[in-house]
This record gives structure tokens, C-alpha cells and sequence, in this order.
């Protein structure tokens, strides 16, 4: 039985790190572990141009620990003001590497994303040309939709038609969470990804509502039933390049998940690898992990495989952090509910 993994070392294709006290907080917990990440926009306000994109990176350098070579992958915000000729500028100089397109409403900051698809085709037609990958939170916001349908009906009012109208534009569906999402995928030979989550490979709904409310296994997408977990894993260990890991850690602090209208999100980033290495390893395909994590979504954006490696070691149980103090105040940590046995070495 395998007890090391020497992997290049990994990308992580969703991440949000926030800004202020919370980016210098939870930064460095990205960088132990993962040479590159798409970083999200959604900040408060959001960033729409390349020169706030040029800002944030700066910020995101800022916060790293000396010496260490973590490099943001940036994104812009993507609204219905947003320039064409600033987009190509930005994408061209090598500054960005997607646009994120929220529905507005549809999750944290999302407020200023897009209700208008018309306004937008522009921007993507200009994004097909020049090869610039569109990321999708990938639900509809209509009150009338139930909340655990509101990807599949995305797929069918909001997806399809884009991809349709806008033929050679790249698409990453972010943060997939039902069979529909995996399915849909799986139906296109090109042009068309989805990143997976750590916490949608291993909780469902019944986590964050059976036997009382879990406010920090609660996230948007929302995680579903059962079936569509499973759907997620055998997508994830699968070896299909067209799946591959973007982690969304999204960290609130405490006191806003514990609340009377708690803020969605889970914080993965401190033991993602090990959650990971453990949920590959349960499903016999260890062999899987490293094109998951290290290989399939770098080769999506067209960028070159990680040269620095990074070994996963097996041994006694972890101790699992519970939380991360932050000058906004404490953190806490995904837990998996299962022990975690892989060690992350930095090479």
C-alpha cells in the first residue's frame, strides 16, 4: 500500500482570500501548500479593472512570507459596464487569467454581477477571440427555483446559451455540485471544464441539517443529496482532464457564519491536500490525485506544469487546526469528520 506521494506541486483553480486583515491571515495557509491559485474578485468593492486587479495582486504579495514564491493568478469581476479593450489590455500583459461571471445575488458579493446577459456578450465575444477563460458560479438567483435545483436550471437558461452564442469561448463551471453539472460536461469535447471542491467530495446536505444547523458546512452552491456526492467523486478520481480541483475556500469569521443569517462558505485551505489524499485514497485512486491537483487545470489555462514538487506522507492520525485567529477574529477550519492521516511535505 502506498504511504508517500510525490506530486508536482499543486494549483488551486477557485480560491478567495479576501483583503485586510483576513488576506494576511489566511494567505500564508495557500502558499504552504499550493504553487499557484485563480484568485476570486469578489471583493467589497469588487475588482472590475486591471489596474484594481494589479492592486490586489500587490496586496496578495504583500501577504506572503518571505521567501515564498506563491504566485495569485488574477481575475476580473465580470459586470455589465465591464471594458472589452480593458480585459484584452489586461489579459495580454499576462495580469489576469479569467473573468468571473456571478449572477447577481447568487452568493457572497455577488451583488454587483450580472442580470443582464445581453450586456455582457461583448466582453465574451472579445474573450473567445483571445482565448481568455470565463468562470461561472453556476446558479440562477429566481426566487421561484428551489434553492438545490438552481445549478441544473442554470445549466439549461443561463450555460448552454452563452457556450451557444459565443462558439470558441473557454468556460470553466466552478465549484460543481450535481450530477447535472458532471453530466453536462462530460457531454462536451472542448472548450468547456469544472473544478471541484474538497467539501462537495465530502459532505452533503445532511451534514449542515441533520440533527441541528452546521453553519461552517454550509456554502453556495449549497451542498446536495447524497447521489450527487458521489456523482462528484467518481468525476473527481475519474482521470477525465475536464474535472480538476479549485478548492473555493472561503473564509468568514465566526461570528458571521454563527449568525441569524450566516454567510456561506467552508475554510479548506489549511488541509485540503489531506482531505483530498484521503478521499482519493478511499476511493482506490490515489494514482488520480496528482492529475487533479497538479496537472489538469493547469493545463486548461495553458499554463506549464509545476517544476517544484511537493510529497504526501502517510502516517498516525493529524491534529486537525480547529480555527485561524485573524485580526478580524477567529477562523475555523473545515472539519471532514474523519481522521487525516497525510502529512504535507514542501519539497
Amino acid at each position: 500500500m502506498t504511504d508517500r506521494l510525490t506530486i508536482p506541486l499543486p494549483d488551486d483553480m477557485h480560491l478567495h482570500l479576501r483583503d485586510g486583515a483576513m488576506l494576511k491571515a489566511v494567505t500564508p495557509a495557500t502558499a504552504a501548500h499550493f504553487g499557484r491559485a485563480i484568485i476570486m474578485p469578489n471583493l467589497v468593492p469588487p475588482v472590475v479593472t486591471g489596474a484594481e486587479a494589479a492592486e490586489y495582486r500587490a496586496r496578495i504579495l504583500d501577504a506572503l512570507p518571505d521567501g515564498n514564491p506563491f504566485e495569485p493568478l488574477m481575475t476580473l469581476y465580470l459586470t455589465e459596464t465591464t471594458d472589452p479593450d480593458d480585459v484584452a489590455a489586461a489579459a495580454e500583459s499576462g495580469l489576469i487569467h479569467a473573468l468571473k461571471l456571478y449572477p447577481a445575488g447568487a452568493t457572497t458579493n455577488s451583488a454587483s454581477g450580472v442580470r443582464d446577459f445581453a450586456k455582457v456578450q461583448g466582453v465574451l465575444e472579445r474573450m473567445a477571440e483571445i482565448g481568455l477563460p470565463l468562470c461561472v458560479h453556476g446558479e440562477v438567483t429566481d426566487a421561484e427555483i428551489d434553492i438545490f435545483d438552481r445549478e441544473a436550471v442554470f445549466i439549461d437558461r443561463v450555460l448552454d446559451p452563452i457556450r451557444r452564442r459565443t462558439p470558441g469561448l473557454k468556460v470553466v463551471m466552478e465549484h460543481v455540485t450535481t450530477s447535472n453539472g458532471i453530466d453536462y460536461i462530460a457531454s462536451v469535447e472542448q472548450g468547456l471544464a469544472g473544478t471541484i471542491t474538497t467539501h462537495h467530495l465530502i459532505i452533503n446536505r445532511n451534514h449542515i441539517l441533520a440533527g441541528g444547523i452546521r453553519p461552517h458546512y454550509y456554502c453556495l452552491p449549497v451542498a446536495k443529496r447524497e447521489e450527487h456526492r458521489k456523482a462528484l467523486l467518481a468525476a473527481a478520481t475519474s482521470g477525465d482532464p475536464r474535472y480538476f480541483s479549485g478548492t473555493d475556500s472561503a473564509p468568514h469569521v465566526d461570528a458571521a457564519k454563527e449568525s441569524g443569517c450566516g454567510c456561506a462558505g467552508c475554510f479548506t485551505a489549511p488541509n485540503t491536500l489531506s482531505c483530498l489524499a484521503e478521499v482519493f485514497e478511499g476511493a482506490g485512486a490515489l494514482d488520480k490525485l496528482e492529475g487533479f491537483v497538479s496537472r489538469f487545470g493547469a493545463d486548461f489555462y495553458g499554463l506549464p506544469v509545476a517544476s517544484e514538487t511537493l510529497t504526501l506522507e502517510k502516517g498516525a492520525p493529524l491534529e486537525q487546526p480547529k480555527s485561524l485567529e485573524t485580526g478580524d477574529g477567529p477562523v475555523t477550519v473545515f472539519d471532514p469528520g474523519f481522521p487525516l492521516h497525510w502529512r504535507v511535505i514542501r519539497d
